[in-house]
This record gives structure tokens, sequence and C-alpha cells, in this order.
């Protein structure tokens, strides 16, 4: 582990040494490209160095308790060395995580799809929470969110919706939110007060460049038809929804949101390189893992990652068995605590097994 350490820490040396040359500084591509790697560097060169000098610190303590004849000084040294000791066993920890590969996917931006299963419109209200929760977590973090496609119902819930979420390291934050999410509450069209139970299924997936995923014209079947919406109001009456089929795969994406057909069918196609790119990434993590966790199953509320208690006012995560009691504060986009701590837990996993899929 150290001899690459030392190895990122002359490669952070040398960009830095790059990046002060004229002939660098004349080109801004060339030096954005290093600056972005220096960067990436940054934290990992950061916490080794910080290492480094507290070993010595605690090399230096021992030292001054064999040789030292002063009893306070001796004391004193021996005081330090078990907050030195924890804090050099806490910082080899995080260099190990550090130095996990990274997932390709991880600075890209995602779409993010939100399904209302089982409860009926409680789950569609349900899933518009979630939405609404998304939001405000992308706006904390200066991300840019756009709705693609949703079918909404009319009493203010969501059927489906699908939107793309861009900006900084979006994926790598938002990549462990896929799964069934139960919510546990009483509604407010339940006269009686019983709490009812619904689920709402959540993917995300990241953002297919034209790099990653080409698609054949021929393997494409494209059908327009007319916009529906709830109520029959705000509905186009000109073939401006667009289907497209997927002929080898069969997936099926239909988009009518915009009141243009040509729009329509370039959403249809962000959306549809995006489950190419994931349905590509889940075959790959098949091949090292024969144990590969799916992402979303039918939507029934036994297959859940997530339960929302309102009563308790608890958010309750069973894949760590991680309880906060600060829910609706989380549905107000506070979401940082339990997504650091879901993302330390599958560090820590894929530091036990050696599987780097995750």
């Amino acid at each position: 582990m150290f001899k690459k350490l030392e190895e990122v820490e002359k490669r952070f040396e040398e960009l830095t040494r790059q990046m002060g040359d004229p002939a660098v500084l004349s080109d801004q591509s060339r030096f954005q490209k290093l600056a972005k790697e220096r960067s990436d560097l940054g934290e990992i060169v950061a916490d080794f160095r910080e290492y480094r000098r507290t070993q010595e610190a605690l090399a230096d303590n021992r030292e001054m308790m064999d040789k030292e004849s002063d009893p306070e000084i001796v004391e004193m040294a021996g005081s330090e060395i078990p907050a030195l000791e924890e804090k050099i066993a806490d910082l080899e920890q995080r260099l190990r995580i550090l130095l996990l590969p990274s997932d390709p996917n991880d600075e890209k931006n995602v779409i993010l799809e939100i399904r209302a299963g089982t409860g009926g419109e409680e789950a569609a209200l349900f899933a518009a929470d979630l939405f609404r929760m998304y939001g405000r977590f992308a706006e904390n973090n200066r991300w840019k969110v756009e709705i693609l496609d949703q079918n909404a119902t009319g009493l203010g819930g969501i059927k489906e919706v699908i939107a793309l979420i861009s900006g900084d390291h979006v994926y790598s934050q938002m990549k462990y939110e896929s799964g069934v999410h139960r919510v546990q509450r009483v509604p407010t069209t339940e006269a009686s007060g019983r709490i009812h139970t619904s689920a709402v299924t959540v993917a995300v997936l990241p953002e297919a460049e034209d790099i990653d995923v080409a698609i054949d014209e021929k393997d494409l079947r494209v059908d327009v038809f007319r916009a529906s919406g709830p109520g029959g109001q705000g509905v186009n009456r000109t073939d401006s929804a667009v289907r497209l089929t997927h002929l080898p795969s069969g997936l099926v994406v239909a988009c009518q949101d915009e009141r243009s057909q040509h729009k329509n069918k370039a959403r249809a196609m962000k959306i549809l390189k995006s489950r190419l790119l994931d349905l590509e990434t889940q075959k790959q993590a098949n091949e090292r893992t024969a144990a590969r966790r799916s992402m979303v199953g039918s939507g029934d509320r036994s297959e859940k990652i997530r339960t929302y208690n309102y009563p308790q006012n608890r958010l309750t995560d069973h894949r760590i068995n991680l309880s906060l009691y600060n829910l609706q504060q989380i549905l107000d986009g506070r979401l940082g605590e339990m997504i650091d701590a879901v993302r330390m837990h599958y560090q820590a996993e894929a530091l036990k097994t050696g599987d780097q899929s995750e």
C-alpha cells in the first residue's frame, strides 16, 4: 500500500511542476486536464502526508519515554500515544479506501427514475415526496434537475417521473439510492387514522454519453402517439409523444412531456442510452460476482432498502441497519449523513472481499 501511496505522491508533485510550466499555462485545455488530475489526487496525498507526520510524532513520543529522565515529560509523552495510535489506524483505513479503484461512472450525471409501487394513490403521493426530497438534495449540492418525463395523478401524486440530475460527481453520491423505498404513515385520505404501508421504486442510472453507447437506427422502432395527461387538461392534440423500442434488448422508452416530437425523441434517446449503459454495467458486474444485487425489484413492499416511518420520525436503511430520527429534515433534502453511511459500508465491504464492483 505504501509503495502505491509514494507513487501517487510523486505523480501529484509532477503535476504541480507541470502546471507551473509556461507552455502548459498557455494551453488552457491541457492545464485544466492536469489540474483535474491533481485535484483528484489531492485528498489521498494530504492524508498520506498527515499519516507520515503522525507516525513521526508517535516515534518521537516513544523515544522520549525511553530516553527522557524528567517524569513529567515521560508522562506527557505516554499520555499522547493512544490518541496518536488511534489516528494512525483511522488514517490507514481512509488511505485503503482512497486507494480502491474508482467507479468509472462516479463523475457522471444520473438519470433518476421514481415509480409508484404497492399502495395505489398513497404510493403515488410518496413518489412525489421522494422526488421533492431528491430535488432539494440536488439543490443543496448545486446540481441541476431536469424532468425528462412524468406521469402525474390528479391528486398531486406521481405514478412515474424520470429526471436528469447534472453536476459534480452526482453518480458517486446517488448510486446507492436504487431500490425499493417503503413508507409508513397515515394517508391524508384515511379518515380512521390507520397507518398504511406503501412502496416506491427508485433507480439511479449513470447518464450515457455517445462515447459510452452507440445505437444503430435499424435496431430502433419509433412510434409516435398523442400525449395524455390527468384530467384531460393541457394535452397535445398532435402526435408529439414518442415511444422508442430497442429491438435487440427489448427496452421500451416513451416521452410525452414536451410539445415537440423532436424534443421528446431526444429525451427518450437519452433515457434509452442510460438504460443500455446500465444493462452493460450490470452484465460486467455479474461476470465479477454471482451475488450481484438487483437494483429494483417488483415494487412489492417486502423488497425494501429503506423505511420512512412518519409516526416515529424515523428513516431506517435496512442494508446497514441504521436508523436516523430526523425524517422531516431528510425529506427536506438533508440526506448527506445517510448517504455517507451507506457509501462507507460498501467501501468497507469492498476492502474485506476484494470485490471492486462496488
